[in-house]
């Protein structure tokens, strides 16, 4: 499945929609804003929240964790020591982790599992707001790839909101 994922440019907090690949509005998320930390709710189009984001504050590197409900989905990090790529992993329960790897700084990367690629996320083709193209295998959980993706933009591109 392919989907768009959009920063708002004015809005308070980092609030996020995303379409489906028939242009679509699929998601919203809403950043919110004066908070400690990010916390931030991942909604399908009714308002419904499908998982809530939250930096956890006081960790060595960034680290976000998600919650569908009372459940923990996952826990998002960035490695501190990679020196070529920044590295993130993505820690779901059981085996079957996530990492994202590429060129964050261009907006280019790659989610695996294991050798596997879950999904890939570009911005080659758009410009302007943070906007993304993110085509994710079939199989994958979408909504976790699409909150890892509202992740790594946040950590990556924090300097280019606080700009704006």
């Amino acid at each position: 499945m392919r989907y768009v994922m959009k920063q708002k440019l004015l809005s308070w907090g980092d609030d996020f929609t995303i379409k489906d690949e028939s242009g679509t509005d699929a998601f919203f998320v809403d950043g919110k804003a004066l908070s400690f930390g990010d916390k931030l709710s991942f909604q399908d189009m009714s308002g419904k929240e499908l998982v809530y984001i939250e930096q956890k504050l006081l960790n060595w590197g960034p680290t976000y964790e998600l919650w569908r409900g009372d459940e923990q989905l996952a826990v998002v990090k960035r490695q501190l020591f990679s020196f070529i790529h920044h590295r993130f992993t993505v820690d779901v329960p059981g085996p079957d982790d996530l990492e994202a790897e590429g060129d964050f700084l261009d907006h280019e990367y790659t989610i695996t599992r294991g050798d596997h690629v879950a999904a890939t996320v570009s911005k080659r083709w758009f410009s302007w707001t943070d906007t993304y193209g993110i085509e994710i295998g079939d199989g994958e959980d979408d909504v976790l790839i699409l909150a890892t993706a509202v992740i790594v933009d946040l950590v990556c591109h924090s300097d280019d909101r606080n700009r704006r």
